[in-house]
């Protein structure tokens, strides 16, 4: 039988590449839900093409429009926040790919736990705000949660077999971004057309920039805390501007296991859809002669501290990263805006976290609170700068 996928988020830049895979593997997948926030266009395309049983668009300015151009092809259509939530707990799907941006995949994920729907997870900021409460919600109901991250999916694919052996350390790789090597100063005259301008991958636009300032990195620490169980001790960051090795774990006998591959998403995504099986495909094979050189650096965690505001937000738990990660997702925007620099983006993170009341064990209500306070809280020290 087909695996029938549910996309949150099927016209961003994940959900296009899975979209993609999915065309090409048709006998093995079936979609059944695409969601969309603004793009109507895109969506009204995408599921005329794939024959969905129903859309979202969360946008409800664009209900009518969508409707209009599905009705003659009998596919439902909703609109609106909560129907990106209610959607996941259609019986007929058997997984949700959650490519979602930012926090907006919280609670379409936790409720497509709560109802025991594989998850295919392309939203960091799930882990990062809710780990805690999501990772435990999978355990209960027996419910996988598959990385599609490249970093991630990498140490998913280095434990597949290891269940029984102790985890050293996980060392996460990252690209470098944009500015390696950079100096403080040439950094506070950075542009948005240079930090959008990444060396290796195609990404959406924030998580372009995440990777610039090394933010990225540092959900992605949170993210595998979660994932593999394992402390932010555990978790080392390295420099690796080739991305060719997307991630590495160390065993207890000193052992260290890789995977590798050209930086190209559409990899782990179907990795993490077709998951336990690998289906052949002909994406461009990686050349050891074509990289005879593959380099390694500790990051500048001084010039780049969004890093270590990431380490100790995981620290001290709670409330923190939901918090850290809602400042965040506003100070990017605003940087994108051209309302602040580039150097100012940790500043405001790390003063709305001094300023953010902390709660120490948060509920999924707590969460929407901080979320919405520490949004407001970055947006003040932004109009104030």
């Amino acid at each position: 039988m087909k695996k029938r996928i549910a996309i949150l988020g099927s016209t961003g830049s994940i959900g296009r590449q899975a979209l993609e895979q999915i065309a090409l593997q048709a006998s093995f997948f079936e979609i059944e839900v695409l969601t969309a926030q603004n793009n109507a266009d895109l969506l009204i395309e995408q599921a005329i093409k794939f024959a969905p049983n129903a859309v979202v668009i969360e946008n409800e300015n664009f209900y009518q429009k969508v409707n209009e151009a599905l009705l003659p092809h009998s596919i439902k259509v909703f609109a609106g926040r909560q129907s990106l939530v209610d959607i996941v707990e259609m019986s007929s799907i058997d997984m949700v790919l959650v490519a979602l941006v930012g926090y907006a995949g919280v609670l379409p994920t936790y409720n497509a736990v709560k109802h025991r729907k594989a998850i295919a997870l392309a939203n960091k900021e799930t882990l990062v705000v809710a780990g805690e409460i999501i990772v435990k919600l999978a355990m209960e109901n027996r419910v996988p949660i598959i990385p599609v991250d490249s970093e991630h999916s990498a140490i998913f694919q280095c434990l597949h077999g290891e269940h029984n052996n102790q985890i050293e350390k996980i060392i996460l790789t990252a690209s470098g971004g944009p500015f390696l090597g950079m100096k403080e100063e040439e950094l506070k005259h950075i542009t948005v057309e240079q930090a959008l301008n990444h060396p290796n991958w195609k990404m959406g636009n924030k998580v372009t920039i995440d990777s610039a300032t090394l933010m990225n990195k540092g959900l992605e620490v949170i993210e595998a805390k979660w994932l593999f169980g394992i402390s932010p001790q555990q978790i080392e960051v390295v420099v690796h501007p080739q991305s060719i090795i997307h991630s590495l774990v160390q065993f207890e006998d000193s052992s260290i296991k890789a995977q590798m591959g050209l930086p190209d998403m559409r990899l782990p995504i179907i990795y993490a859809l077709s998951y336990p099986h690998r289906l052949a495909n002909d994406l461009k094979r990686f050349s050891f002669t074509e990289y005879p050189n593959l380099s390694f650096y500790k990051p500048d965690r001084k010039l780049f501290r969004c890093l270590d505001i990431a380490y100790q937000a995981i620290e001290i738990g709670g409330s923190m990263p939901c918090a850290m990660n809602a400042a965040n997702e506003i100070v990017v925007q605003a940087f994108l805006n051209k309302k602040i620099q580039f150097l100012q983006i940790a500043n405001v993170i790390e003063e709305t976290l001094n300023k953010i009341q902390h709660i120490n064990h948060p509920t999924i209500d707590d969460f929407v609170y901080i979320n919405k306070e520490s949004r407001e809280i970055a947006n003040q020290l932004i109009n104030n700068i």
